[in-house]
């Protein structure tokens, strides 16, 4: 196997390379003027490595991969073009009223409760750019007003001489008969013709997003029309440098679904957080190859912390109503949580608490942390860890980047220690308490709110900023065993070069299996299965259009059930995939209880409410070869072996002890597999630096994989 997969991060550009049999790690910083160009630097580490050119090694893999926050940062730094949208008439003002929700969209809890400053974000459509048109068609898709395609034109000029450069169209219950928006797009092509110079683009909601509720189904159209022409450039730039450099395939692009597929076969919604997913998607591989059980996957970069839930037995955690930026969108994306904290996570004093505060602002790749020496000015999270003796300012990255510990001083002298009354070092170690302290409380809150125990999971640290600061992490929680896994730093590159090309086709319905007014069970066997076989057929015909042959193809049922009208919704994976009588509905439902009693414990099941299913999810999909993971569990305590000599020795300063400790350094490599060091330690890599907390201790693995233990 011979693969590239890169994930472009807010402050890092991370690259894995797959080579018969030999896995190669590089990172280089994010270039966001041209991603390109830190793709290139990043990929050419790890080329030096092979003894090999560039051209050599694109001309010669299977195929590209490629995560990005492009999407993103367009969204944050309102970069995108002028939309027109056309709904139904009467339905103008659903997009401007959000809701009356939309002033807290994205938004944390605080902000949610400050309703006296409470602000909507900026449009991404303007209201003067929404036009209605005359046409109707009701909730089962029957016809109750044609649509005036004489008022369709006009509304079109009107909006194309307000400058509109690109289209949406979202019409009510268009999901149930897409027919009207169809014609709406003959009709802009046919003004508008594709061969003519400014032709412009059109995004249909039906095919954005395909289950009922109307504002969310037109703000997933917006989004995507939004991003349409940034990601359609910088994608198509991304590949043209791939072209110069001789690599003939299509370029395979992430989705935030969990799969992955060509380029012009991708929406640009599908590509928000696809490198978070890509982390979860290499999370959920480790631990079904390694036998992890249940795991919390945990990804520190530069910019953000990343939390993403991989429950043993294959049941996945969707967010079918994500909130993206400031916007509620309908699409079905790998659920995770993002905190603004990471190495570049810029701190200030807090005046009302008289404490520090960590992010949710960056310093990013441009200008970094103060210690880069790139013309930053304010402290953060990496200033903080270098003051405190866990980096090597001559080794950082490899030696790439020298540190400058004067740097970082002196930016938190001036930001935090006259407020503080403190000395730098405590407001160091300020800095790192409330950083990990943030991330111990999201880690905490996204287990309990979804129903599971801490205790139960093992977490994953990955990123390049995790292993150094997943013990103070789970210094607060119940969690006593974290996991650094192999290729920790670039493991959501990883996780892009281990994804599948897989689509997702969903319908929302309500559709009752066990009715507990009547005491019956669901009967109508046939409609489940046209249902079942008409989303499996969608989702074929994405993959053949790929030139994936259909006997290659391969299909996923999930249903999401819910007893009577709780709001808790679990996804169950179904192995069977047609319903022929009653012993497969009671085989759904008894999957379904057995799924809700792990969650929330045996004998919380309530069938007595009635049970039901509110959406039916197909993931049609074809399986690629894998990166293959050892063995990486911790070999037994008494098997377990003294480390080497340490290579020198730093005086570093841990949250919740007085004074220095002499703390000792090993270098990652010279640390075999078996070996065990008792915190206080610190064992550094080119890529990423392994901190021991006292109290723990550090068991090395297979493949360079590290545990975490408490002592």
């Amino acid at each position: 196997m011979r693969r590239v997969s890169v994930d472009i991060g807010g402050t890092f550009t991370d690259c894995f390379v797959v080579w018969d049999g030999k896995y190669i790690e590089a990172k280089a910083l994010t270039t966001h003027h041209n991603l390109a160009l830190g793709f290139n630097e990043a990929l050419s580490k790890a080329y030096h490595v092979l003894g090999l050119e560039l051209e050599e090694i694109l001309s010669q893999v299977d195929s590209v991969r490629y995560a990005t926050t492009l999407g993103t940062n367009a969204l944050i730094e309102h970069k995108g073009p002028k939309i027109g949208m056309l709904v139904t008439a009467g339905y103008e003002a659903t997009v401007p009223l959000s809701r009356a929700r939309g002033y807290g969209e994205g938004l944390d809890n605080m902000g949610q409760q400050d309703m006296p400053n409470a602000q909507r974000p900026d449009p991404l459509v303007l209201p003067h750019m929404i036009r209605g048109v005359r046409e109707r068609v009701d909730f089962q898709g029957k016809l109750v007003m044609p649509l005036d395609e004489d008022d369709v034109r006009t509304q079109i000029r009107s909006l194309v001489d307000l400058g509109a450069e690109i289209i949406v169209v979202a019409l009510v219950n268009s999901v149930v008969n897409p027919a009207h928006e169809q014609r709406i797009e003959e009709i802009l092509l046919d003004e508008y013709p594709s061969h003519l110079l400014g032709a412009i683009p059109v995004i249909l909601s039906h095919q954005v997003a395909g289950r009922k509720g109307e504002y969310v189904r037109a703000t997933s159209a917006i989004v995507d029309g939004y991003l349409h022409s940034t990601m359609y450039h910088a994608l198509s730039a991304l590949e043209q440098n791939l072209r110069a450099h001789r690599y003939e395939k299509p370029m395979l692009v992430i989705h935030n679904s969990g799969g992955m597929a060509q380029l012009n076969s991708t929406d640009a919604l599908q590509t928000i957080h696809s490198g978070p997913v890509s982390g979860i998607g290499a999370s959920e591989h480790l631990a079904a190859m390694a036998g992890l059980g249940n795991v919390v996957a945990t990804d520190m970069g530069g910019t953000s912390y990343d939390i993403g839930i991989v429950v043993d037995g294959g049941i996945k955690h969707y967010d079918f109503n994500p909130v993206i930026d400031r916007w509620l969108v309908s699409v079905p994306m790998v659920h995770l949580v993002t905190l603004g904290a990471g190495g570049g996570s810029i701190a200030s004093y807090d005046r009302m608490y008289d404490t520090v505060k960590c992010g949710p602002e960056s310093a990013g790749s441009d200008p970094g942390p103060a210690c880069y020496d790139r013309g930053g000015m304010k402290p953060t999270v990496t200033d903080a860890d270098l003051l405190l003796g866990y980096l090597d300012p001559q080794n950082y990255a490899g030696g790439s980047i020298p540190l400058n510990p004067r740097r970082a001083s002196a930016a938190i002298e001036d930001a935090l220690c006259d407020d503080l009354d403190c000395s730098v070092i405590e407001a160091a170690l300020l800095v790192r308490e409330k950083v990990d302290d943030n991330m111990a409380n999201g880690l905490f809150t996204e287990l309990r709110a979804r129903g599971y125990d801490p205790k139960d999971f093992t977490m994953l640290a990955y990123g390049g900023n995790g292993p150094l600061h997943c013990c103070g992490i789970a210094q607060n929680l119940s969690i006593d065993k974290i996991l650094a896994p192999p290729l920790s730093s670039v493991f959501s590159a990883v996780g892009a070069g281990n994804m599948h090309q897989l689509h997702i086709h969903e319908t929302s319905l309500y559709m009752v299996l066990y009715d507990s007014n009547s005491l019956k069970l669901f009967d109508d066997y046939e409609r489940f299965n046209e249902i079942v076989a008409d989303l499996k057929e969608q989702g074929t015909q994405d993959l053949i259009r790929q030139g994936i042959p259909r006997e290659e193809i391969c299909h996923n049922l999930e249903l999401d059930l819910r007893y009577g009208n709780q709001l808790v919704q679990t996804t169950a994976v179904i192995p069977k995939h047609e319903m022929h009588g009653v012993a497969d509905v009671l085989a759904i439902i008894e999957q379904f209880a057995n799924d809700y009693g792990k969650r929330f414990g045996e004998g919380s099941q309530a069938p007595e409410a009635g049970i039901r299913i509110n959406t039916i999810r197909v993931a049609a999909f074809v399986r690629h070869e894998t990166v293959q993971f050892e063995d990486i569990k911790p070999v037994p305590e008494d098997k377990r072996r003294s480390p080497p000599k340490p290579a020198s020795t730093r005086k570093c300063y841990f949250v919740g002890h007085e004074g220095a400790f002499e703390t000792p350094v090993w270098s990652r490599s010279a640390i075999e597999p078996g070996v065990q060091i008792e915190g206080p330690a610190i064992i550094a890599s080119e890529v990423t630096t392994f901190l021991v907390n006292p109290g723990w201790k550090f068991v090395a693995a297979r493949q360079g994989a590290s545990w975490f233990l408490r002592a």
